[in-house]
């Protein structure tokens, strides 16, 4: 990924917070006809491994998983909040428009999981981390008989991070001035893409010197 100086993302709490609120992620491999892509939540572990685990499973039909080997990397890619920015948004005459966004690309070698209790264990993590959210939580447990019927249907994987590229384009590139003014476009949008972008922007801000 290309990611200019001004907008490179290194600190891995700040990546593995974009990886936990985008989980819905875009896995590609490269197989012998080609590139192929899934889209599915990932569960990152970050106890293993020194940028964490990222943990799936994708139906056993998609023929994606068989090119899941541990001497081919493949690439996942988690997309964060992105707008469009608006060049009359800034305080400087001559500008043009572009797009502000947030991703993180995580790089590895997945290892397929088709043990009947590990696959339950993923299946079951993947739950408990979707449910935590509300007020009642749907517990699979209850429902393991049935639950563990369905493992046939699906393969798991785990891919240890090998490395992290992160990319936050907030306007740190432009002055002080032209990031408040952009954040305020943003937000008076009412977007909540948009607003989401503002926020991270105001964010970086608040942390600058004479905020």
């Amino acid at each position: 990924m290309y990611i200019p100086g001004a907008f490179r993302e290194e600190r891995l709490d700040v990546l593995h917070k974009v990886i936990r609120t985008h989980s819905f992620a875009t896995v590609v491999s490269n197989g012998p006809n080609g590139l192929i892509a899934t889209h599915l939540p990932l569960i990152l572990d970050d106890t293993r491994g020194p940028f964490g685990t990222l943990v799936g499973h994708v139906a056993r039909e998609n023929p994606h998983w068989s090119l899941f080997q541990e001497d081919q990397e493949s690439l996942a890619i988690f997309q964060g909040p992105h707008a469009y920015i608006f060049p009359s948004w800034y305080t400087t005459h001559y500008a043009v428009p572009t797009w502000n966004y947030v991703t993180v690309h995580a790089y590895g070698r997945p290892r397929l999981v088709e043990d009947a209790a590990a696959l339950y264990d993923i299946v079951a993590r993947t739950v408990l981390v979707y449910e935590a959210q509300f007020d009642y939580a749907w517990d699979l447990e209850p429902r393991r008989e049935y639950a563990e019927k369905l493992l046939k249907n699906i393969v798991g994987f785990e891919m240890e991070i090998s490395r992290l590229e992160g990319k936050r384009k907030l306007s740190q590139n432009r002055s002080r001035a032209d990031q408040e003014s952009v954040a305020d476009g943003l937000a008076r949008q009412g977007d909540p893409l948009g607003s989401a972008v503002a926020d991270l922007i105001q964010e970086d801000l608040s942390k600058q010197p004479g905020k």
